[in-house]
């Protein structure tokens, strides 16, 4: 595009990396006559439309392309999301599959923003027993894919959230409208890139207040609703500190913990655990624990 603007090939003062067989720093001479002489339009897509175009091409023929490769299926697909294409015949040319296993890890996660159906959200709730639960009751059954909190003060809680979304606009509209409703600010996280590339890992940290915290991992099986059912059987005893669940697309899903638990409590949390009838592992012993997230230091 920048060659068309000037009307000459010219050099690029950055050069895309993800689709790098089709990044160039200065386009040649052949093939930007020909261009000019047969291209009626140019279009350009994100890294998370070339992302849910892979995950489209494997969705219908079970093959892997490389970035290169499925940038003219992300362009079409960004085509007729522009234009509406109804009833019409189109081709678009495959031109590659050699595909980076590493790279799979990054399609994987952000092909659902390209999709547009997962939506990310900062919420803040009342820090009090019951937040989670209720926050969970209002998103009506969708599905949670991501969800992480850290205690902070006495009054609010900041949460961040991933969520299926089936029509993201107007359901992300929908959705936030109600949150709001209910007493529930929230922001819409789904295009901000830091939020997406750093921020979702980077929820957590020590708390200002110290307190007695007891960091449990559970694995439940991974259905829909499950995680719903499992805030709902951990009850409202003990106020939860901290948060950690990502939905990977395994059978059994994994959930970092932490309950604020006076030493007078332990055997009652002790008995609780083992009723709930999840597997767990206490790592309230555990050395990473105690570097980076640990209360009492």
């Amino acid at each position: 595009m920048a060659a068309q603007k000037a009307g000459e090939p010219v050099d690029l003062t950055n050069v895309g990396l993800f689709a790098d067989g089709v990044a160039v720093k200065r386009i040649g001479k052949l093939p930007f006559s020909i261009i000019n002489q047969c291209v009626d339009q140019v279009i350009t897509v994100t890294t998370d439309e070339i992302c849910a175009a892979i995950q489209d091409i494997f969705t219908d023929t079970r093959a892997i392309a490389e970035p290169a490769g499925a940038v003219s299926v992300a362009g079409i697909k960004k085509l007729h999301h522009e234009n509406d294409l109804p009833g019409k015949k189109v081709a678009v040319i495959l031109s590659g599959a050699n595909m980076n296993f590493h790279t799979l890890r990054h399609v994987s996660e952000r092909s659902e923003f390209g999709e547009c159906t997962e939506a990310v959200f900062a919420a803040t709730i009342e820090e009090h027993s019951g937040s989670f639960r209720k926050f969970c009751m209002l998103l009506n059954n969708r599905g949670i894919t991501e969800f992480n909190y850290r205690i902070a003060d006495n009054k609010k809680a900041n949460i961040f959230v991933g969520i299926k979304m089936a029509d993201s606009e107007l359901e992300r509209e929908q959705l936030m409208a109600q949150l709001t409703k209910n007493g529930i600010p929230v922001i819409d996280l789904s295009d901000d890139v830091l939020a997406k590339v750093h921020l979702r890992y980077m929820v957590g940290g020590i708390p200002a207040k110290a307190f007695r915290e007891q960091i449990v991992s559970f694995d439940f099986p991974e259905v829909p609703g499950a995680l719903l059912r499992f805030l709902e059987k951990l009850g409202d005893r003990w106020n939860i500190t901290l948060f950690h669940y990502r939905n990977h697309g395994a059978a059994y899903g994994r959930i970092l913990a932490g309950f604020d638990v006076p030493e007078a409590d332990q055997s009652l949390f002790e008995d609780y655990l083992q009723d709930l009838g999840y597997r767990f592992s206490n790592e309230s012993n555990n050395p990473a624990y105690h570097l980076f997230l640990n209360p009492e230091g």
